[in-house]
């Protein structure tokens, strides 16, 4: 009985190779067809070893999804319970499998230390080592009936059109900048949920031309525009760009971006993104602002970003708000995710101790992964919430299908940094950290940020860092729960008992009903095992020291 069954076509032996090896690499007994002695009977020793395989790993590529042998392995091992699949080549996969939870390597060339791989690996060596009668296949969201919706106005996001971008110098050069740069912001924000930004041409017509932004905004439709210029400056090219209120005319955002002439083709990228990125986050701003001043018959989609506007201060009234959208669009998978969002960060708040909204978790996010499964906004709220119900391996591999889809989608790395310290991995996670920061320029979240580096300094060991952090966060929002707790346990054994105890006291204040225990779940959800253990003893010390008010 081999441990893995390697299922691909002829025409990638040498991608299966690599496979294959380094599963014997890490002592598992591999099957694949080269290993046939001469005189075998193909059909029969290739399904009696499918038939009884522990895993069977099936490497989707171009050629494989259209041969019948490697469709029909994978439908005998779906049945059997012991599919795998892998991404080796970017291609559509058979229909019967695209709700099947696939990882993606198509750019792994057989590095041992390749955080995919060793994703993956994680997933190979659970699934062979567990109990034939109960083991599953990556969690996954299942194919599920039709949902019948109500009758609802869904609403939709506003939408954004970039004019022309102005060239001040009046070289050729940098007239094709100007143009690449509104190219370039178009396609950045293509997958934001919160915005429908108009093709890069269509508002073509007013280059050069002087015009009014009301008839800017009647004529293409649109709430936003964003306008700019590119100019000289010395050695230095600037690029400016300003965000208005098409109906008002009103100035919502300004900001300058200075790049040296001489490295102007590597930070390219980097300029174009830091514009998008800072644009997103002022307009999701802006969205939600407005969102929680509206009154009367409310869309869908400012319902949800009433929800998302409340998650970090009335979690209770977020995760209503997204109830209230699922249930008048229940087919509508961003609304799951939001709520799944929601649920998981209670379950949190709740220190894990709901099973029955552990459960519910779980459902929710398999309807939104079900109903959007390839909608990044969608996919990286599911993967935030399978963290705290204890499955941060599956939420990387879809935080992995988010950055293939979006790869500077900023919120895809905030979450990430948040499953490599849940892993134990500090180093990975000030890596996503950093993308973050540089993605989402002036968000409402850098204080969660602070509070997730200072985390992953601990897992460093490195303290004095760990405690910088902790406090730029404490100083950002003093009331958040558990900065608080972070802060308390880091302050104690650093020897700084009285700040140690001043974050105990302002716990209690904060949460003045909850007990230790479910503090010291909330820090067991977050960090690695032996992580927790270390902050706990540390927390439940200074509590233990600190007399009540």
């Amino acid at each position: 009985m081999p441990d893995i069954f390697l299922s691909y076509n002829r025409e990638d032996q040498a991608r299966a190779k690599l496979f294959a090896e380094a599963f014997e690499r890490e002592g598992f007994k591999v099957w694949w067809d080269v290993g046939l002695r001469t005189g075998e009977a193909y059909d029969e020793v290739t399904e009696t070893a499918l038939r009884t395989a522990k895993a069977v790993v099936v490497l989707w590529s171009k050629k494989s999804v259209v041969s019948r042998w490697v469709r029909a392995e994978a439908t005998l091992a779906d049945r059997n319970k012991t599919l795998l699949p892998v991404m080796i080549e970017s291609c559509e996969r058979p229909i019967m499998f695209e709700l099947t939870q696939t990882a993606d390597l198509g750019n792994w060339q057989g590095a041992t230390d390749d955080t995919a791989w060793l994703a993956f690996l994680g997933d190979v060596k659970r699934f062979v080592t567990a109990d034939r009668g109960t083991a599953q296949v990556l969690w996954a969201p299942t194919t599920m009936p039709p949902i019948p919706a109500r009758h609802a106005e869904r609403g939709e996001p506003p939408s954004l059109a970039v004019l022309p971008f102005t060239n001040r110098s009046g070289l050729p050069e940098d007239e094709a900048f100007a143009d690449g740069m509104v190219e370039d912001i178009v396609a950045a924000l293509a997958f934001s949920p919160d915005l429908k930004v108009l093709a890069a041409g269509a508002a073509a017509a007013w280059r050069g031309k002087a015009f009014d932004l009301r008839e800017v905004g009647q004529a293409l439709g649109v709430r936003y525009v964003l306008e700019g210029n590119v100019r000289r400056i010395g050695h230095t090219l600037r690029v400016t760009a300003q965000l208005s209120e098409a109906e008002s005319g009103a100035v919502l955002w300004m900001q300058k971006f200075d790049q040296p002439l001489a490295e102007l083709v590597a930070l390219q990228e980097q300029l174009i993104t830091a514009v998008a990125a800072h644009l997103h986050v002022k307009v999701r701003i802006l969205e939600g602002e407005r969102a929680l001043k509206a009154t009367g018959d409310l869309t869908v989609h400012q319902i949800l970003l009433r929800a998302e506007s409340m998650l970090q201060g009335r979690l209770t009234d977020a995760v209503a708000e997204a109830r209230r959208a699922v249930e008048i669009a229940p087919d509508h998978g961003f609304a799951h995710a939001v709520l799944a969002s929601g649920l998981g960060m209670q379950l949190l708040e709740l220190g894990g101790s709901d099973l029955a909204l552990h459960e519910e978790i779980l459902t929710v996010v398999g309807r939104a992964l079900a109903l959007s499964p390839n909608d990044p906004a969608a996919i990286w709220r599911c993967a935030s919430a399978l963290v705290f119900v204890g499955r941060p391996d599956d939420g990387l591999h879809h935080i992995d299908r988010v950055l293939a889809l979006t790869p500077d989608n900023p919120m895809a790395f905030h979450v990430l940094s948040l499953i490599h310290i849940r892993l134990g991995q500090g180093d990975e996670a000030l890596s996503s950290l950093g993308s973050w920061e540089r993605l989402a320029p002036g968000s409402r979240l850098l204080f969660i940020s602070l509070h997730l580096k200072a985390l992953a300094h601990f897992l460093r060991d490195e303290q004095d860092s760990a405690i910088d952090a902790i406090d730029k966060a404490f100083r950002l929002n003093p009331q958040y729960s558990m900065t608080l707790l972070t802060r308390a346990a880091l302050k104690s054994l650093a020897g700084a008992g009285d700040d140690a105890r001043a974050s105990i006291r302002a716990l209690r204040l904060v949460e003045p009903s909850t007990l230790p225990e479910r503090f010291e779940n909330r820090a067991t959800m977050m960090v690695a095992p032996w992580a927790a253990t270390a902050l706990n003893t540390a927390f439940r010390k200074v509590w233990d020291e600190t007399p009540l008010a």
